[in-house]
């Protein structure tokens, strides 16, 4: 395994060879399975070196199957790795883990082989395997190879499609969909499709209604999550236009409407005008091309330039079990109220010592959502491990908290672009790539989505200063300057450079239908469900036809 090897000197602390190796204490202590920070003279340590791979800790239950399915890694490869003789693992055991990228799914036809019982063992339907391989009937012969289905879809092609309870007309009506709705389907009976609904709950409908999809692994199966917001300004428009026009591509809309509230933590307040009319047609919207559809309620933007009043509202509010049961009990109100599918909590400016009582906030938030069936879905600042580095995200304790959520948002944006910052994309996709393979070390890779930009930076490199900058406006500075756009590879992000008026040098990050693409094909590679765009109405439009062309855009939870 590539590793470099270190011999401890006199003077040696656990912290100081961390630094100098670029590394941090906890990941030492994780690859040498130390139990402290004592270290001794002449002790051998192994250092990560760059080929090295994240670590994970056997937990009970654990088997080689189970981590191998949980990093979609074969279990073989986790056996060279580690060089284990055996499948045998024990509880407290670290694994170093490979890269986890799409598997082609290939299966064998063997003696005694039935198309039914292939589908059944790997979680498919017949008519998928069948579609896929475009086979005529379904004999098969010993030795055949068959593609096995990741995804099987149907998508509405009548005006209007009834879901029902049961696979019949005289089933009661749940839900209806308008044309272009695509609804995952779990099952076939007769001439009716199971179909997994925006709420997570199943119905049933009328294979006329619809074309039937199936697809391997070809393509990117990916969530495609939206955030929503009002208009923020003349060259910031609000999201609607957006996503009206772009339901097709989305998997789910995260209206950023709704705030903690300042005078009383418990309760939750409208962000921005908005009439209660507004919101239901929004709903409507998303309920008819089957999206999930959901709020986002944060605890920001109280004080222009100033955290202090969010941190000091998330104190409150987590302070006792009544205020946490309170709020969660509203937030459960809130749903119901509009006919949300869920919560989506985006907190993020908090006091690192209210971390443990904000994990019971979310837990308790679970709770209350999950009684109902309610989805719980949170927006979280990113990390790249355990060590207590950087005090925006210190508090937010990733496994704890993604043991209470269905769905985990790791939110990667600004790697660049806060104030003093170099020049640089919001998200790079290193940065991504790491923070997302130690978030799976926490979470469960299906609960997990990487959250990206749309937007950019302009920076200034005379004064040190940068201005956010949406797809548009990114355009109309390379027009004005006649600028010349590249892109960087390693980082997967597109920039130009221009002079000011005054002289100054510029140098311009953006997103653009190249970047968001690779992304989401990192995140795809990675084993995550897909990526959240930080936000509707700043992206290049050429973006839509990229992922309705090149991405299957998932509508499962």
């Amino acid at each position: 395994m590539p590793q470099n090897q270190y011999r401890v000197k006199p003077g040696d602390t656990l912290l100081r060879i961390a630094d100098s190796h670029n590394q941090s204490v906890n990941e030492l202590k994780q690859i040498n399975q130390l139990n402290s920070n004592i270290i001794y003279v002449g002790q051998m340590l192994r250092i990560p070196s760059a080929t090295d791979y994240p670590s994970y800790t056997v937990q009970p239950g654990d088997t080689l199957l189970s981590i191998s399915d949980r990093f979609q890694i074969p279990v073989q490869e986790v056996k060279e790795l580690n060089q284990l003789p055996s499948n045998l693992i024990y509880v407290g055991q670290h694994l170093d883990i490979p890269e986890s990228r799409s598997m082609r799914i290939d299966y064998t036809v063997k003696a005694g082989d039935s198309l039914y019982q292939i589908a059944v063992n790997n979680n498919t339907t017949p008519k998928s395997i069948k579609t896929l391989n475009d086979l005529t009937s379904d004999d098969l012969s010993i030795g055949q190879t068959l593609k096995i289905p990741v995804y099987t879809e149907v998508v509405v092609k009548a005006d209007r499609a009834n879901v029902r309870t049961g696979p019949g007309k005289g089933y009661n009506i749940i839900a209806q969909m308008r044309t272009g709705a695509k609804l995952a389907v779990e099952g076939i009976r007769g001439n009716w499709y199971k179909v997994q609904l925006y709420d997570g709950t199943n119905g049933w409908i009328s294979d006329s209604l619809v074309t039937f999809n199936a697809y391997g692994d070809e393509l990117p199966v990916s969530r495609i999550i939206g955030y929503y917001t009002l208009e923020e300004g003349p060259s910031l428009p609000s999201s609607y236009k957006s996503f009206v026009s772009n339901r097709s591509a989305l998997s789910q809309l995260a209206l950023f409407l709704f705030r903690i509230s300042e005078s009383n933590p418990t309760t939750i307040e409208k962000f921005g005008k908005f009439s209660d009319r507004e919101i239901e047609k929004l709903v409507q919207l998303a309920h008819d091309q089957n999206i999930k559809i959901m709020p986002v309620v944060h605890n920001l933007l109280y004080k222009k330039g100033d955290t202090e009043p969010s941190k000091k509202v998330v104190q409150t509010l987590v302070s006792s079990e009544e205020n946490r049961r309170a709020f969660a009990l509203n937030l459960v109100k809130l749903i119901e109220k509009y006919n949300f599918d869920g919560v989506d909590i985006d907190i993020e400016d908090v006091y690192i010592e209210d971390a443990d009582k904000l994990t019971l906030l979310y837990q308790t938030i679970g709770e209350e959502l999950h009684k109902k069936g309610y989805f719980f879905s949170a927006s979280v600042p990113s990390r790249a491990s355990d060590e207590l580095v950087n005090p925006f995200s210190d508090p937010f304790n990733y496994a704890e908290i993604g043991k209470a959520v269905d769905q985990f948002i790791v939110m990667l944006y600004n790697e660049f672009g806060w104030p003093g910052s170099p020049a640089g994309p919001a998200v790079t996709a290193g940065w991504m790539k790491k923070v997302m393979t130690y978030a799976k070390t926490r979470i469960p890779p299906e609960k997990l989505v990487s959250a990206i930009s749309v937007f950019g930076f302009d920076f200034n490199l005379d004064t040190d200063k940068s201005t956010y900058v949406t797809y548009d406006m990114a355009m109309k500075l390379k027009k004005k300057h006649n600028a010349e756009v590249q892109f960087d590879e390693e980082r997967q992000t597109p920039f130009f450079r221009y002079k000011d008026e005054e002289g100054n040098q510029h140098e311009v990050w953006f997103e653009n239908e190249q970047s968001i693409e690779a992304k989401i094909r990192l995140a795809n590679e990675l084993g995550v469900q897909g990526v959240a765009l930080w936000r509707l109405g700043m992206e290049d439009p050429a973006i839509w036809n990229m992922i309705n062309d090149k991405i299957i855009v998932e509508r499962t939870e």
